[in-house]
């Protein structure tokens, strides 16, 4: 059974590839989702903190990508892949409030289920750079 955080960061990554696909803004986006599924204050609580978070660092979070995934120019990667790059990163580097190894294996699973056949390794590729980073920055 998926927890309350995972189901968070579901709901985050549909809000913030609906941004990023039809352009809309997170409060309508985050409607349309809510519109569809019932969850608790505690899920839609940290799904709000990861989308804020996410969007208030998009640019460093593209550039992270950009950096850790050099062959891959951004418009070439898939919405779902850079969207689930995005909270996972962003977990990883500004937010601070789970294990590493937790944020690469909750961005694997999301792209287990949202994206596609390639997407859990190229995923898993680029947080393990991330990582790479990470754990040589905070020895």
């Amino acid at each position: 059974m998926k927890g309350a955080r995972h189901k968070a960061r579901e709901l985050a990554l549909q809000v913030l590839y609906e941004i990023d696909s039809v352009k809309h803004t997170e409060t309508v986006a985050l409607e349309h989702i809510l519109e569809r599924v019932e969850v608790s204050e505690e899920i839609g609580q940290f799904a709000r903190e990861l989308i804020h978070g996410v969007l208030d660092k998009k640019e460093l979070l593209d550039q992270s990508i950009k950096d850790f995934a050099p062959a891959w120019p951004l418009d070439q990667i898939s919405l779902v892949d850079r969207n689930i790059l995005r909270l996972a990163i962003y977990e990883m580097l500004h937010h601070n409030k789970i294990p590493v190894k937790v944020a690469i294996n909750e961005a694997v699973e999301l792209a287990k289920s949202f994206g596609s056949n390639n997407s859990s390794r190229f995923i898993n590729g680029v947080l393990g750079s991330v990582s790479n980073m990470v754990v040589n920055k905070n020895p």
